[in-house]
C-alpha cells in the first residue's frame, strides 16, 4: 500500500492515524493521549485531559469526540465499547 502523506507531519486536525481500545482505569493513564474519543454506547466519559483538567463529559455514539485525554476513569464512565483516536 502507497501512503502519500507519510512524509508530512500530521497536525491536530488532520485524521487519526491509530486507534486503541481504552479499558477504564481509576489508577492508570492511557499508553498513548488521544486526539478523539469515540464509544458504542453514549453516556458519560469521566477523563483527565493532557493539561491535567479532570471532568466529566457526554459522548454520543459513532461520534469523534475531540479531546486530548490521557486517562478515562472507571468511577464516574457510563459510555461503553470506548475507543481511544491518535
Amino acid at each position: 500500500m502507497t501512503d502519500r502523506f507519510a512524509s508530512y507531519t500530521p497536525g491536530l486536525e488532520a485524521p487519526a492515524e491509530d486507534v486503541f481500545v481504552v479499558a477504564p482505569d481509576d489508577g492508570a493513564d492511557l499508553p498513548q493521549a488521544t486526539r478523539a474519543l469515540n464509544v458504542a454506547q453514549s453516556g458519560a466519559v469521566r477523563l483527565t485531559t493532557v493539561s491535567g483538567t479532570t471532568a466529566t463529559v457526554y459522548v454520543a455514539a459513532g461520534i469523534a469526540f475531540p479531546v486530548r485525554a490521557s486517562r478515562i476513569f472507571a468511577t464516574g464512565t457510563t459510555a461503553t465499547g470506548i475507543v481511544g483516536m491518535a
